[in-house]
């Protein structure tokens, strides 16, 4: 299953240092539960986007999931990929890049011959293959649509694919150089918030955040000093007031670290998918590692 990861110390500026893959041997069983890329998405100074990504090709590109990245910005989007639509490839790994914001998203949406036409000349925002991609430039054409409302982008897009596409899991992490959205739907992968204080539960300690089977670790001494917001498809340490989104829930994190929160899809998809209905190799990438 896909990893998200997604942090927020906005409006403060955080030092962080990020292991996409953590452990040595992380990459070493060569099995369907080894990634297929990983990204890392942050903001330069002046609001530019970054996005360090690359796809791991029969198990060549070790070095770079494996290496430290110590990146420095008031957001931050990682991704471990597990793909289910689309080779193997830079253009198909996320976080993708889109009228200066990032997306990163775990799930399969199928029908996508239906989606371009839905997405019509917009469809020129995607570069590669993914449902994920298509995902994205459906709300950045709703943002667009709604004068740069993301919340309202986001609820539209995940509106129409829910109403119109056979969707198994839509789960998703949006970040702009000061804000964080993310939604679960349905409920078939959990996704977790943490709205960390500064230095954690114990009002001391730095931000040590380590994912399961070696997938991802995060890193940030900042965070002793400020508080930040945490989104993850796991909970990533010991502290208790990780909190699991509903099902359909949108959670938007502000330039202030205000958040705020909505079920926006109480129902579910039209055409919900399940395991059975999948590919064997896209169920595969949605099973946990």
């Amino acid at each position: 299953m896909c990893r998200l990861f997604g942090l927020s110390s906005a409006p403060n500026r955080t030092h962080a240092t990020f292991w996409l893959l953590d452990a040595p041997d992380s990459l070493s069983r060569q099995s369907h539960s080894d990634p297929d890329g990983t990204g890392l998405g942050y903001f330069a100074d002046d609001g530019t986007p970054r996005v360090d990504k690359a796809p791991i090709a029969a198990y060549q590109d070790r070095a770079f999931a494996q290496d430290a990245r110590q990146v420095q910005s008031a957001t931050f989007l990682a991704h471990v990929r597990f793909a289910s639509t689309g080779s193997l490839d830079a253009r198909n790994t996320h976080p993708f890049q889109q009228d200066g914001r990032l997306f990163a998203h775990n799930g399969v949406i199928e029908g996508l011959e239906r989606l371009d036409d839905h997405l019509g000349e917009d469809r020129s925002l995607v570069k590669g293959d993914t449902d994920s991609e298509r995902f994205f430039a459906l709300i950045t054409r709703e943002t667009r649509k709604r004068d740069g409302d993301v919340t309202a982008g986001i609820e539209h897009a995940a509106h129409w694919i829910a109403r119109n596409l056979p969707v198994y899991a839509l789960n998703l992490i949006l970040i702009s150089s000061d804000q964080l959205w993310a939604l679960r739907y349905p409920e078939t992968h959990e996704l977790y918030v943490l709205e960390r204080a500064a230095g954690g539960q114990h009002g001391t300690r730095h931000l040590d955040h380590s994912g399961s089977h070696g997938r991802m670790r995060v890193h940030s001494a900042a965070l002793a000093a400020h508080p930040a917001v945490v989104v993850a498809s796991e909970r990533m340490d010991d502290n208790p007031r990780w909190r699991p989104l509903e099902p359909g829930e949108l959670f938007h994190v502000g330039p202030d670290l205000r958040t705020d929160r909505r079920v926006i899809l109480p129902d579910r998809p039209t055409h919900q998918l399940t395991l059975d209905d999948l590919r064997p190799d896209a169920a595969a990438s949605q099973k946990a590692a």
